[in-house]
């Protein structure tokens, strides 16, 4: 037991901090086109476990949370990067201009877009690698075999149909079926289909089943039913397999927001959120298993995210987005104290988000 918990804990390790490193390398690399002096650039929260200094006077850290990590440019108050009034009050012109907060907006925009970025440019080089190394699926979205006492049978599909569309979605291949259902929980769909010369508009419920996730975890997922006539993996040039890699990626975003919407409103219960532990329990199954598993896991994480960091929540990227898309339409800076009651409640928020988390995984576990 003692060797499981430390290859789970070494293996949480290794994969957020590929992920982590990836979204805060995407701030610290467009902070520093854009002129701005960087003071630290941390994986993790807490004490510094190991550290060096660069030739530019950038402290480059390891600390003992591995739970984020955050890139303090000159002029910051904290890893948030809220401005330390009084000290830039304080420097001199010449400091000012290397100072974050002194940069024109358009530039800021940049570097807090650039973390979510950067993650979703990692997830789409993974993408590619599994394309180009395995090949792509280039099963038609034909129907080869409909399942005995499935949604399919029951609203009559039948083998030779290709499946056109999925309520407004259209389908390329037989692999993009189950994505468009992914969300589909207990509401109906309805499938544009070609059968011989005509055109049928067909509704029917996926039906939700519980299969093993390849890593011995149980997960319930929505099925019409249907199976493919032969699935052949294709070898493609670099250009398809990025464009695959993109059009993938694009899918699960998608996918992501669909279920959390759900959440919102109450169809899909929370209980599937993974906090620290659940994706610590991940990652060392992950690493267990195989190399590509593992890096199929950091893959999925860092693309949701980089699309949470994106939602317009204070001390989130998407939360400095906002206050800068407010003061692009005002003509000026939101008030500081405005701005330091949403960097509080973001805090609030996050914090109350990770401990329902943690108690799911507990929940789950025990």
């Amino acid at each position: 037991m003692i060797l499981h918990f430390i290859h789970t804990l070494w293996s949480f390790f290794i994969v957020i901090s590929v992920i982590v490193f990836s979204h805060e390398f995407g701030h610290y690399i467009v902070a520093k086109l854009c002129g701005v002096k960087i003071l630290a650039f941390s994986i993790g929260f807490g004490k510094e476990i190991v550290g060096w200094n660069d030739k530019s006077g950038t402290r480059w850290k390891i600390c003992m949370l591995p739970l984020g990590g955050y890139v303090k440019m000159f002029g910051d108050a904290s890893a948030v990067s809220n401005a330390d009034e009084d000290t830039i009050e304080r420097m001199s012109a010449d400091d000012k201009k290397v100072t974050f907060h002194h940069k024109p907006l358009y530039k800021k925009a940049a570097i807090v877009v650039a973390g979510p970025v950067a993650n979703f440019i990692l997830t789409i080089c993974i993408l590619t690698y599994f394309v180009i190394t395995v090949g792509l699926p280039s099963a038609e979205p034909v129907v080869g075999m409909v399942m005995h006492d499935s949604p399919a049978q029951a609203a009559g599909l039948k083998s030779g149909d290709r499946i056109l569309k999925i309520n407004e979605d259209e389908v390329h291949s037989f692999n993009d079926i189950p994505y468009l259902v992914s969300t589909n929980l207990g509401t109906p769909v309805t499938l544009l289909v070609q059968r011989e010369q005509e055109q049928l508009s067909i509704t029917l419920t996926p039906k939700e089943v519980e299969d093993d996730d390849g890593l011995g975890n149980k997960v319930k997922h929505p099925v019409i039913g249907i199976k493919s006539p032969d699935i052949k993996y294709e070898d493609v040039g670099l250009l398809r397999a990025v464009g695959e890699a993109v059009h993938r990626t694009e899918m699960l975003c998608v996918s992501t927001l669909k279920v959390m919407g759900q959440m919102v409103t109450g169809q899909r219960g929370a209980g599937d959120l993974k906090g620290p532990v659940g994706i610590a329990q991940l990652s060392g199954q992950a690493t267990d298993k195989d190399f590509h598993t593992a890096l199929w896991l950091i893959a999925m994480l860092s693309a949701n995210l980089g699309l949470v960091n994106l939602f317009p929540i204070p001390v989130l990227d998407g939360g400095h987005l906002a206050y800068y898309a407010a003061e692009a339409l005002s003509g000026r800076p939101l008030a500081q104290k405005v701005q330091e009651w949403g960097f509080k409640v973001g805090f609030v928020l996050l914090f109350a988000l990770m401990g329902f988390t943690i108690l799911n995984d507990f929940r789950k576990l025990f």
